[in-house]
This record gives structure tokens, C-alpha cells and sequence, in this order.
């Protein structure tokens, strides 16, 4: 390979991390802020995150979002680093 391809090769692999995760509040967050904040959660995912939320209240815990289908405690793991849980403010 030549050095042209390993070097750009190298700036993609350390480009990666820069991109993945960011910091999300999972109370409050529309279904597009969580599936580009979240690493495994795409549309349909996150569609889901919020029914669950409407459905059953605030999450209490980064755990709790393994019981939305779909999601499981692995994809929690991988970005509980990123998980924010206040509530969200009561409407006046």
C-alpha cells in the first residue's frame, strides 16, 4: 500500500471517536438529537425512546433504557458516558 493510502487510512481510524457520542438528555431530547447523539440508535430507535418516555414517565436511570425494545443493556453501556437524565421542566 502505498504511503498516500496508509495516511489517509490512519487519519480515518483516529478520526472515528471524534464522532461518535455526544452528550444527550434521554428525558427531554427529540428522536433526532437521539439517534445522532447515540452510538446503535438510529430513527426507528429513538421513535421508540420517546413512545417509552411518553408512555411510562421520565427515565430514572441510564438502565432504563434497556427496556425499550430494541435497545439493549450493551448499547447503554456504549454510551452511558452520554446519558444525561434530568427532567424535564413541568409546563407553566
Amino acid at each position: 500500500m502505498n504511503r498516500f493510502f496508509q495516511s489517509l487510512l490512519f487519519s480515518l481510524v483516529l478520526a472515528v471517536p471524534a464522532f461518535a457520542g455526544q452528550a444527550v438528555n434521554i428525558n427531554s431530547a427529540d428522536a433526532t438529537t437521539l439517534a445522532e447523539s447515540l452510538d446503535g440508535v438510529g430513527p426507528a430507535k429513538a421513535v421508540a425512546i420517546i413512545e417509552h418516555r411518553k408512555a411510562n414517565g421520565p427515565f430514572k436511570s441510564a438502565d432504563g433504557l434497556a427496556a425499550v425494545k430494541g435497545i439493549g443493556l450493551a448499547t447503554v453501556d456504549k454510551n452511558r458516558e452520554f446519558i444525561q437524565l434530568t427532567k424535564p421542566k413541568a409546563a407553566n
